[in-house]
């Protein structure tokens, strides 16, 4: 069973603020209310290992940080092509093994894929301009990253940061 919690956003359209369910695949609806969903909100789907795959629907342009983590046996992932933004940590320590970036997203932040341990291969679309510090700093067995020549990589972008404490 999945069940969603809903918030209406200033421009008429939903955010999904909280996830409780026990699903392996889960679902998210394209609109609430007879409004589309834009956005996904910040550790939507935290700590929630039995997910395998997530289908996010065309109408999604942005997912918060920290969405993922934890969903280590997270393996498939569409993400929407209408997707313009990522905050950091959107899919830190995730099972994710491989991901296609939509062409309207331009930018990766920092941390967006850290520890992601079974990551190996990451496309990215037409749209890319930025790969920021830190995205893949932990991505120990990820082989191949596919990018334009004209999209600016960070030289920290593989680096794991270490903070002192």
């Amino acid at each position: 069973m999945q069940e969603f919690i809903y918030k209406l956003v200033e421009d008429n359209t939903y955010c999904i603020m909280a996830y409780s369910g026990d699903e392996a695949n889960v679902i998210i609806p394209d609109t609430y209310g007879g409004a589309p969903v834009t956005i996904l909100f910040d550790k939507l789907f935290m700590n929630h290992p039995e997910i395998t795959s997530v289908h996010i629907p065309d109408t999604v342009t942005d997912i918060g940080e920290f969405v993922f983590d934890g969903c280590t046996n997270l393996r498939h992932i569409e993400l929407p092509s209408q997707l313009t933004s990522l905050w950091g940590y959107t899919f830190v320590r995730s099972g994710i093994e491989e991901i296609i970036l939509p062409d309207k997203l331009t930018m990766l932040p920092p941390f967006a894929f850290k520890d992601c341990k079974n990551l190996k291969k990451v496309v990215c679309g037409s749209g890319m301009k930025e790969i920021c510090s830190w995205v893949f700093g932990g991505c120990d067995s990820l082989a191949e990253l596919i990018y334009g020549s004209n999209v600016k990589v960070s030289h920290k972008a593989f680096e794991t940061k270490i903070l002192n404490t």
